[in-house]
């Protein structure tokens, strides 16, 4: 198994060591903010290179939302052949080509990475060298510390209170921002539905309540390494997909809907101002020529 992870490791480690060595002049090489801010980089290089697979994403939920009256109808026809519904369902997904399970791509393709790390980590505290993390990298990390906690401790592993509420609390942080990335996403980012019989909708509220969850219970068993990526990694995914709705929203969504009523407003203040230049400079165009008009004397009537 270790000789097919191999080349993850080094990848892993390799990025890990090359920010480390940019970074440890500023703060230490056994510095805690050191290895911290070489994960966060890891993360930001990864997430840099999902940028494509976000933008499928992006597009593969859209298209799922302009199916919806089909899927309705589908659902209509075939509701007493599950079966057929179903096939009738991967037909119209395959002619559209697009996939219910989208959404779970930029997680998906991660997942290596994420066990990557997590072995890495993992033998930092046993002292087992990954990659290019050995030698005097490994030590290093070994002592590197996070608000207090080593990096490579894990919530069940140590008897530490300060590990335990440094884990705790990343671990919070960590669940929470995914709740609110996906309730972000059903809140503004999606078009109004009928709840009833909706199977996109019915999956996003199971993943708005289910992925939290599986981060707090599988998060008392990651370094707070892992931690610090998994927390970093749900952060960008928050702000980007944040920038996305606000931006670029999906037609029919409540962002969209809000962006439209924006540009409305602006395109009427933009319409009254041109208005008002209008009559200013055609007030001004007039002025020089009435100030510049000579008034003629009137003559006097003399009296006969």
């Amino acid at each position: 198994m270790d000789s097919i992870l191999n080349p993850l490791y080094n990848i892993v480690s390799g990025v890990m060591v090359a920010i480390h060595k940019v970074v440890s002049p500023v703060f230490g090489p056994d510095s805690g903010v050191t290895w911290a801010i070489s994960i966060m980089g890891l993360v930001v290089l990864i997430r840099i290179i999902l940028i494509p697979l976000f933008v499928k994403q992006i597009k593969s939920q859209r298209a799922m939302t302009a199916l919806q009256p089909h899927m309705k109808e589908i659902q209509k026809k075939y509701k007493d052949d599950r079966q057929k519904q179903s096939e009738e369902m991967m037909k119209l997904y395959k002619d559209h080509k697009t996939n219910p399970l989208a959404s779970c791509f930029p997680i998906i393709a991660q997942a290596p990475i994420f066990f990557a790390l997590f072995t890495v980590l993992n033998g930092i505290a046993k002292n087992k060298p990954h990659g290019f993390l050995k030698g005097e990298y490994l030590v290093s990390a070994a002592q590197a510390k996070f608000f207090g906690a080593p990096i490579s401790e894990t919530f069940l592993g140590t008897d530490k209170l300060t590990v335990k509420i440094v884990t705790v609390l990343l671990i919070i942080f960590m669940s929470g921002t995914t709740f609110t990335t996906q309730r972000q996403l059903m809140v503004k980012g999606m078009p109004k539905m009928d709840a009833s019989n909706n199977m996109m909708l019915q999956q996003q509220k199971i993943m708005l309540y289910l992925f939290p969850v599986i981060f707090a219970v599988s998060g008392v068993n990651f370094p707070v390494g892992v931690l610090i990526y998994w927390s970093t990694t749900n952060l960008w995914t928050w702000g980007q997909q944040f920038y996305v709705i606000k931006r670029n929203p999906t037609p029919g969504s409540p962002a969209y809907e809000e962006l439209q009523r924006k540009r409305a407003h602006k395109a009427k203040l933009d319409a009254k101002s041109t208005d008002g230049n209008t009559d200013i400079e055609s007030t001004q165009d007039q002025t020089p020529e009435i100030a510049g008009q000579r008034q003629q004397p009137k003559k006097k009537k003399k009296k006969k």
